[in-house]
């Protein structure tokens, strides 16, 4: 039973459990290209490259060999779990029986992990193999990424800069694109002294959570990103198919006795999944300071 678990005992007539603020589960497992029901230690999520026509300089002449590129990227499967016990003799003492709230907090905490997990693949390091398998890792490059500079906040001079960089990639414009911030960036985003007067509004309802799309861009909020040496926020706008989430296991919960513990009720989750970034040119790291 969990240590904290005295502070539930009934003294009155509470009969309910209330969960504290947290993220329930993730938000960002839809928005990435996912790979079911993987087995093994590893997945891969294996590329072609572009080539280049040739041009036909005579008449029945030799038809070309055009070798097309292969690569891929690889995913290391790790499994995650997480339990708690509920002790029979805590039972009898509290109104409510806890077990579908600490079940409830399990697959939430899984939740968080798993976007943990996507966004350390956004920006980290993909292992990439190649045709001896072997294997090299691959950092984001740095003309993938948007520095804190004279421009330090949130604007809308990045949120442009990050749609170029993603233009000039030859992204193809009807995939659609995210960007997850934090909520520092969103309320940035207004006190912007570029953002036009017709802008303005667009961006007080995004604010508001009225819409969620702006630039071009589905706007996703997470506490959760990572930051860099300066302590800078590292935002990042992606495309689905460019970030790859292999699924061992999803998300399997049990309730079960324990017989080793005295009988006392076991509520349990376990997870086996791994991430990677399966095109660079698909992903974008903006810095930004959480001033």
């Amino acid at each position: 039973m969990s240590t904290e678990v005295n502070k539930a005992f009934a003294q009155k007539f509470r009969d309910t459990f209330l969960h504290l603020v947290q993220q329930k589960g993730s938000r960002l497992r839809d928005y990435v290209r996912v790979n079911t029901d993987v087995s093994g230690k590893y997945d891969h999520f294996d590329r072609i490259g572009s080539t280049s026509a040739q041009k036909i300089t005579s008449r029945h002449s030799d038809t070309p060999l055009i070798s097309t590129p292969h690569s891929r990227r690889r995913v290391s499967m790790d499994d995650y779990n997480w339990a708690d016990l509920i002790d029979k003799a805590d039972k009898v003492r509290m109104l409510a029986d806890p077990a579908s709230d600490y079940m409830k907090a399990g697959v939430w905490a899984m939740g968080r992990k798993m976007d943990d997990i996507i966004i350390a693949a956004m920006s980290g390091n993909a292992v990439s193999i190649d045709e001896d398998d072997a294997s090299s890792n691959v950092a984001l490059p740095s003309a993938q990424k948007i520095a804190v500079s004279a421009t330090t906040d949130m604007n809308i001079t990045k949120l442009l800069q990050a749609k170029q960089i993603l233009d000039a990639s030859d992204v193809d414009p009807d995939l659609p694109r995210h960007i997850v911030m934090k909520s520092n960036q969103f309320y940035d985003l207004l006190n912007d002294s570029e953002i036009q007067s017709s802008d303005y509004n667009t961006v007080k309802a995004l604010v508001a959570g009225e819409i969620d799309t702006f630039a071009g861009f589905k706007f996703h909020r997470s506490e959760r990103l990572a930051t860099d040496s300066s302590s800078d926020t590292l935002c990042l706008a992606w495309i689905p198919e460019g970030i790859g989430l292999s699924m061992g296991m999803d998300v399997k919960t049990e309730i079960t006795e324990r017989p080793d513990k005295n009988y006392s009720t076991q509520v349990y989750a376990q997870m086996c999944l791994g991430a990677v970034r399966i095109e660079d040119e698909k992903v974008v790291e903006i810095a930004c300071t959480d001033s």
